[in-house]
């Protein structure tokens, strides 16, 4: 595909560290110089993941040292009320925040009912903020996956699963719903290809409920799978003749490796592309095809990738869209791309960071996946290290 030259692209310069890490003192970013100097470290990282995992089982005492290191950088805090300072510190810089109660592994009723109980308490307190754009949930919150799964697949249900989904059906509504009612554009996160059918199809009913005078519902496309993009466009094309608009969220994915091993295990076809420049190609598409489409597609970027958020920028350019139109959002995990988020917003653009919180032994499965995807390939320093190292010298300070 043809990609704008660079003489095309906008000047949002994300080397620029200066405005990246300007909300960061010294301290702070030296810190955050010796947490990702660790995490570059495969070795260290296997090994503490580890031994971090053997101490929870344990009971050993060391919670306030993930507490001050790693959930610190990834995290907004164990309670919706905690995250106050970091949505404050977001917003001075001009990017929201979006409230990611990040609570994995629980499957009984009870826990589907707090988690959903707890996302309409982000969906409340999103609308009573201006710097709150979006709300936030994944399914399997308040859903079991293997009932989902199940369904999926198309396997009779005992009455007692069938009135298990009655009641995850009524939980996705009663979000839905609220967030309507709120005004508030809530996401639904999109998870593995052998359940994503079924999420697919609770989110569609329900942009045809309540997206009828503008996107309040958005799906989740993970354009790392090879026929997602026709997907998309489908997608827009039944909301058209249903007359309904569409939310979506553009991602590339994030279950890659358990995709592939799944596949070669129940020996399938991967949905995953076979190459990232596919994925790459993909994802930018799907950008060209929401804006071309905007008058009925609303679209955040949840990217990290560099290029694609220059070439939806460069995009915008193009079409004469302004930067802060509301149609268009990019989102970045918090600790994490500080130099896409900042300088997209210092140029005026619409972003936003996901927060993630909850109860650190809840959200460690997320925190251990943050470490382990920033750590370095080939012993090469991650892009995260290097812009640090980078503000660290343009300041004059040393890593101590």
């Amino acid at each position: 595909m043809a990609y704008p030259s660079p003489k095309d692209q906008i000047p949002v310069f994300f080397e620029d560290t200066s405005v990246a890490f300007a909300s960061k003192s010294d301290a702070k970013l030296r810190k955050t110089y010796w947490l990702f100097s660790l995490m570059n470290q495969a070795r260290v990282v296997n090994l503490g993941t580890f031994f971090i995992k053997l101490a929870l089982k344990l009971n050993l005492p060391i919670k306030n040292l993930i507490r001050a290191t790693i959930f610190e950088q990834f995290c907004g805090g164990e309670t919706i009320n905690d995250c106050d300072a970091t949505i404050s510190l977001l917003g001075n810089s001009g990017i929201g925040t979006i409230l990611d109660y990040s609570v994995e592994g629980e499957d009984r009723e009870a826990s589907f009912d707090a988690t959903a109980a707890e996302i309409l308490r982000t969906i409340d307190k999103a609308a009573s903020s201006r710097t709150i754009p979006f709300s936030v949930f994944k399914v399997t919150g308040v859903a079991s996956a293997d009932l989902l799964e199940k369904i999926q697949r198309k396997d009779a249900l005992s009455a007692a699963e069938e009135e298990a989904y009655m009641r995850v059906q009524e939980r996705v509504e009663k979000l839905c719903s609220f967030a309507h009612e709120k005004d508030v554009r809530i996401f639904v996160d999109a998870e593995e290809s052998w359940i994503q059918g079924v999420i697919d199809d609770l989110t569609y009913a329900m942009m045809q409920k309540f997206n009828r005078e503008k996107p309040i519902v958005y799906n989740t496309y993970q354009l790392y799978r090879h026929e997602t993009l026709e997907a998309l466009k489908t997608a827009y094309l039944t909301a058209r003749q249903r007359g309904y608009f569409i939310g979506g969220k553009l991602v590339r994915g994030a279950y890659m490796e358990k995709e592939r091993l799944r596949a070669r295990e129940n020996e399938y076809v991967s949905p995953i592309h076979a190459t990232k420049q596919a994925t790459d190609d993909d994802y930018n598409m799907a950008v060209d095809f929401c804006l071309d489409h905007i008058e009925h597609v609303s679209i955040c970027l949840g990217s990290h990738n560099e290029y694609s958020s220059q070439y939806c920028a460069a995009k915008m350019k193009k079409l004469g869209i302004s930067n802060n139109d509301q149609r268009i959002w990019f989102a970045q995990l918090l600790g994490m791309s500080d130099n896409i988020s900042y300088n997209l917003a210092h140029a005026g653009y619409n972003v936003a960071k996901y927060v993630p919180y909850g109860p650190i032994d809840a959200v460690l499965p997320y925190l251990i996946r943050r470490a382990e995807e920033n750590t370095s390939i080939a012993g090469q320093s991650s892009r995260e290290y290097l812009l640090v190292k980078s503000e660290m010298k343009r300041r004059g300070i040393g890593s101590l």
